[in-house]
């Protein structure tokens, strides 16, 4: 498929350039997805204003896409080669929480979520260039997996929310996928 090269502003989420099909691909995720837990969970919204409703669809669909997104070639290397982009990147993913306030659920669960996360994948960062860093994220990642259904009473909404974003962020994100990690010599390591 052609690639095509992304304008600035979009790298963080797009990289540099990217294949047409995985842009489809990224949007028909998040896209479907979020329309999705909107359509069967309409509680999901209940009694809130409009611009809180907008807002938290806005971030569910930021998770969900960007899940996805973080699999290309082109993300996971340009921040293989970018490294403080990443750490800056990993440190604002505050989204989960963002989300459970804006819809008044989960606090709790959200904020335990969010603090693994963040955690996991700044130990999984921490090992870029290594051997093991794709078997601590694999590690870490089940873990947690593992974990979140395991909480009492989570809504299957965000329960849903919280796996992929701990996809995202501890796996997706924080791993170099395709071993591109760039020192600060500007040598492959």
């Amino acid at each position: 498929m052609k690639q095509i090269r992304i304008p600035a502003f979009l790298h963080d989420v797009f990289g540099e350039t990217q294949r047409v099909g995985s842009i489809v691909a990224i949007l028909l995720f998040g896209g479907v997805l979020t329309a999705a837990l909107y359509i069967i969970f309409p509680q999901l919204t209940d009694n809130l204003p409009k611009w809180r409703s907008v807002l938290a669809f806005l971030l569910i669909f930021d998770i969900l896409s960007g899940c996805i997104a973080n699999f290309t070639v082109s993300t996971s290397n340009y921040y293989a080669s970018r490294k403080m982009h990443r750490i800056v990147f990993i440190s604002i993913h505050f989204h989960i929480v963002l989300v459970a306030l804006l819809i008044n659920t989960a606090i709790w669960y959200a904020i335990a979520v969010w603090a693994y996360t963040i955690a996991g994948a700044i130990i999984v960062n921490a090992l870029i260039g290594k051997h093991s860093q794709r078997f601590v994220a694999g590690w870490l990642l089940s873990l947690g997996l593992a974990g979140m259904p395991l909480l009492p009473a989570i809504q299957p909404y965000m329960l849903t929310i919280c796996l992929l974003f701990m996809l995202k962020v501890l796996f997706g994100f924080a791993v170099d996928h395709y071993d591109h990690a760039i020192n600060s010599a500007g040598e492959q390591e």
